[in-house]
């Protein structure tokens, strides 16, 4: 009866999880009470009860006596809850939070490049080389260019050994799939792109923790400043 309870209390939270990345729920609403949504959802008040602070473990309501259950502000999510990453693909993701999302792999990507240089394994290398040869077959249009660029850069987490940095897998992979949403690419990997990921694995193959860092710098400021640059095109307009 109790895995009943939480396999109902799971669906609840993806809807309402959902509903309140896609806007129908916005920061500082009232959702429905616990015997409301109840009614809605068809489920006990056990079940109603467990969704509810599930919900809160992810950050994204709050809810007390008198006050009710309200959707707080997005600084209080829990953005590397795998859910949450989920629903904001679901949702509608704006060029601020990329930009959030892009701010914080600077400062995380480059540093994975550099302990990788230094503690990368035979099996570690060998998956960022297959996921250049996807990059390769791409710039060809023979492999799905989104993917191949995911699993490279999710490929060179893995390789730092660092079991923190290999924990962000998913936050990697959701950040590449807003930039996609965001530049609208169909195209494949460009020769250039292409060659400065080569250069970010050769370095740590041949053990060189500065150079990967600072190849692995320049690839994520150029994306960054592509963002900054349309956000303030963006910002001209409403001018």
């Amino acid at each position: 009866m109790e895995s009943t309870h939480r396999n109902l209390a799971q669906q609840v939270v993806h809807e309402l999880g959902k509903k309140i990345m896609q806007g129908t729920y916005k920061v500082g609403d009232s959702l429905p009470s616990e015997a409301d949504l109840g009614i809605e959802f068809n489920i006990s008040r056990t079940a109603t009860r467990e969704a509810v602070k599930m919900l809160t473990a992810k950050g994204l309501i709050s809810s007390r006596p008198r006050q009710g259950i309200k959707v707080v502000a997005s600084k209080n999510w829990n953005l590397f809850d795998v859910d949450v990453l989920n629903w904001i693909l679901l949702g509608k993701p704006d060029l601020y939070l990329l930009r959030h999302f892009l701010q914080l792999r600077l400062a995380l990507e480059p540093e994975a490049a550099f302990l990788a240089a230094q503690f990368a394994e035979e099996s570690d290398l060998k998956e960022i080389e297959n996921a250049l040869i996807r990059m390769k077959d791409a710039t060809n249009g023979q492999d799905d260019t989104h993917e191949a660029d995911i699993d490279f850069h999710q490929s060179v987490l893995c390789a730092s050994n660092n079991p923190f940095f290999i924990q962000l897998k998913n936050f990697i992979a959701t950040a590449l799939k807003i930039n996609i949403r965001f530049t609208n690419r169909m195209i494949a990997v460009t020769v250039a792109e292409y060659q400065a990921h080569v250069d970010i694995f050769e370095h740590i193959k041949n053990k060189e923790p500065q150079a990967a860092f600072d190849s692995a710098m320049v690839t994520q400021k150029a994306t960054l400043d592509i963002v900054n640059k349309q956000i303030v095109e963006l910002e001209s307009k409403k001018t």
